[in-house]
């Protein structure tokens, strides 16, 4: 992650991170940022897409989030900031589309990858805290449906976006869980999800 996309203005992913560390103080949300980049760098090698574009992309997606926590503010008042700084309108865009109440339409395979990555890792996320092993490689399409089945868990995920994200990229949803699993498993440590040792009998 060392190289720089001649899409990204000579920002470089050390660039994009010194953003987060300026803006984003709680490291829940620092992991998440980290968890949806993982997944939008994973789904671009897979479709042959510019991956740094679009892992610098993720990573910033909430940089703003602590300072404009709602909805009048969370991300288009982010927006100047990015600009100011030299980040493409490409990926401003992207973070504005990203909030349905925007009503920026999705119409680039980017926008619609951040809008499915999102949620779903924090539902990942969420799913893996509560297995005994704290392990996201644990976690299933299985066991991520059968949480969505319980309303009163991680009740701020609108289910349906979850589930109309997949559709809006064209993949399968059970298979869209296992790929983000597997994009975050990659980073278990940094997200704080790499398993914890198995009770002694």
């Amino acid at each position: 992650m060392g190289t720089t996309s001649p899409a990204l203005n000579g920002i470089t992913r050390a660039d994009a991170w010194a953003l987060v560390t300026e803006y984003v103080k709680g490291e829940s949300l620092r992991r998440h940022m980290l968890a949806v980049e993982a997944a939008m760098r994973a789904y671009a090698r897979h479709w042959g897409e510019d991956e740094e574009l679009w892992g610098v992309t993720g990573l910033i997606h909430d940089f703003d989030y602590e300072i404009h926590p709602d909805a009048d503010r969370h991300p288009h008042h982010g927006s100047p900031i990015l600009r100011a700084r030299g980040y493409p309108e490409v990926v401003i865009r992207a973070l504005l589309s990203h909030a349905d109440y925007l009503d920026v339409p999705r119409t680039s395979r980017m926008e619609k990858t951040l809008y499915a990555v999102d949620e779903l890792t924090g539902f990942i996320t969420a799913v893996a805290l509560v297995r005994p092993t704290k392990a996201v490689a644990d976690v299933t399409a299985q066991s991520v449906r059968k949480r969505m089945k319980d309303k009163a868990f991680a009740r701020a995920v609108n289910r349906e976006d979850l589930l109309r994200g997949a559709a809006d990229l064209g993949v399968d949803f059970d298979e869209h869980v296992t790929f983000v699993v597997r994009a975050m498993t990659g980073i278990a440590g940094q997200l704080g999800l790499a398993g914890v040792p198995a009770a002694q009998p």
